[in-house]
């Protein structure tokens, strides 16, 4: 029985990581409101080496259409201006001596489908990633011995009804991005 609960803490545990990284990616997805996480892949060059712009840097976002980035070192304004450019975000960095100012454009509504659909292929690779715990557990349920075959179905029975949840989750996880996204 011990090795039962343990195939499904780790089926659980694959399945909670695949929405975690589901969060991580759509983050990443920008519906037109300004949020720091926008700037959450720009490196700058800080003496020699490639360091996050939050490590050298406060990033704020003072309204919904404005990204400020205020260095800790005057020196870095143009190494954190080069490195918003070379992260190719689509993004016209101003600087003003004192600190960077992103004006972050409207989004269209041909750009707001496009990602959309990359939203959504995120989600369907979540749901890719859920299949595959649910076919290992399901697996290793089967590989076990020493335990009835009705306690091997009713493991199965409950890795498909904790498949069922977290399928259903990126399913609300996606609606709820993708009606950020459209909303203008």
């Amino acid at each position: 029985m011990e090795e039962l609960e343990f195939i499904l803490d780790t089926a659980k545990e694959a399945m909670d990581a695949a929405i975690k990284h589901l969060e991580k990616q759509l983050v990443n997805i920008r519906a037109g409101k300004a949020s720091p996480a926008m700037l959450g892949s720009v490196m700058v060059d800080y003496y020699g080496s490639q360091t996050p712009l939050n490590q050298v840097a406060n990033v704020n976002t003072p309204d919904g259409r404005t990204i400020t980035v205020q260095p800790w070192e005057k020196s870095m304004l143009q190494e954190i201006e080069r490195g918003i450019m070379i992260a190719n975000l689509g993004f016209n960095p101003m600087n003003n001596g004192e600190s960077i100012i992103i004006n972050v454009p409207p989004l269209t509504e041909e750009r707001r489908k496009t990602l959309a659909k990359q939203a959504k292929s995120e989600s369907e690779d979540a749901k890719v990633g859920i299949r595959n715990a649910r076919k290992e557990a399901n697996n290793d349920i089967k590989k076990l011995d020493e335990v009835s075959e009705d306690a091997q179905k009713n493991a199965e029975i409950d890795v498909q009804e904790m498949t069922d949840t977290y399928v259903k989750k990126i399913d609300e996880i996606f609606d709820n991005k993708e009606k950020e996204i459209m909303t203008v």
